[in-house]
């Protein structure tokens, strides 16, 4: 152990902690001023509606510069035994409850996925997150689930790549998903981003753990608009220079949007692959090379 003034002089802030107040939820940053707890203890923290408990997922940094004029919730204290036995006594609850949605679910045959269950601490309210492909009546499992858990019970239903959010995995990278890890929220993913990127589309490999398109297609998008945005248009007429001040017509057959070279087809039937400096064609932007 590090001696207590050890402790004290390290205890300097103010610094950023991640913590997390359920287990499927991501870890969000906290102000934490007096004092550094360590990952995987547990702090009572500011929330909307007062305080709650939550774990340390992420260990305590420095805040930047640019972020401290930004509002964080605090870290009031460390969370007690007490306290911490209360967090796991309800985190348990929420599993068993989720089993019994589950149970009452089938035994009513509804086509639902039931992902999550959070109960807040006072056990009042009992919030069910669901996957369904269309609209479902649900009004037999709730008065049940009320009935048995004296609560009110409210239906959540979310999309697919929430589900995977929630569910987490492994992606075809090997690393955690982005979603959950570190996505806060769901920008919308378009075909027009795979095609900018030359991806074939019947390839399913662009679907994520989801189903749906990969949230990474975004990721570079901006950066191909931006190189192609460079580059002449596929069949458009083009000269390129054969030097000595000569130059030869021809019509753009594919471009290479990384490399940023044209392929060149000319009237003799023969194509080249050419680096833009070689290359005018109408409209051509005045921008400098990265």
């Amino acid at each position: 152990m590090e001696p207590m003034n050890q402790i004290e002089l390290d205890a300097v802030g103010p610094y950023l902690v991640g913590i997390r107040l359920r287990e499927p939820a991501k870890a969000d940053d906290h102000r934490v001023e007096g004092f550094r707890p360590r990952v995987g203890e547990f702090c009572v923290v500011e929330v909307p509606n007062g305080n709650a408990v939550g774990e340390v997922r992420r260990p305590v940094r420095p805040l930047p510069e640019g972020k401290r004029n930004r509002t964080f919730p605090r870290v009031i204290r460390a969370a007690n035994h007490e306290e911490v036995a209360e967090w796991r006594r309800l985190r348990e609850r929420e599993k068993q409850v989720l089993m019994t949605c589950l149970i009452r679910a089938r035994s009513h045959r509804l086509p639902i996925k039931v992902v999550d269950v959070e109960i807040t601490p006072d056990g009042r309210r009992v919030t069910v997150s669901f996957a369904a492909e269309n609209r479902v009546d649900f009004r037999e499992l709730v008065k049940e689930m009320a009935r048995e858990f004296r609560a009110r019970i409210e239906m959540r239903q979310i999309g697919a790549r929430d589900v995977t959010k929630l569910e987490d995995g492994i992606g075809p990278c090997g690393r955690q998903l982005c979603c959950s890890s570190y996505l806060r929220k769901f920008d919308p993913i378009s075909v027009k981003m795979a095609k900018a990127q030359d991806m074939p589309l019947t390839d399913s490999r662009l679907l994520g753990n989801c189903g749906r398109l990969k949230c990474c297609l975004l990721y570079e998008f901006s950066m191909y608009e931006d190189l192609r945005s460079r580059l002449p248009r596929v069949g458009s007429a083009c000269q390129a220079d054969c030097g000595g001040g000569g130059c030869m017509q021809g019509l753009v057959k594919s471009v290479r949007v990384l490399k940023e070279t044209v392929v060149v087809g000319f009237a003799d039937g023969t194509q080249a692959e050419l680096p833009l400096e070689q290359l005018t064609w109408e409209g051509r932007p005045h921008v400098k090379p990265l």
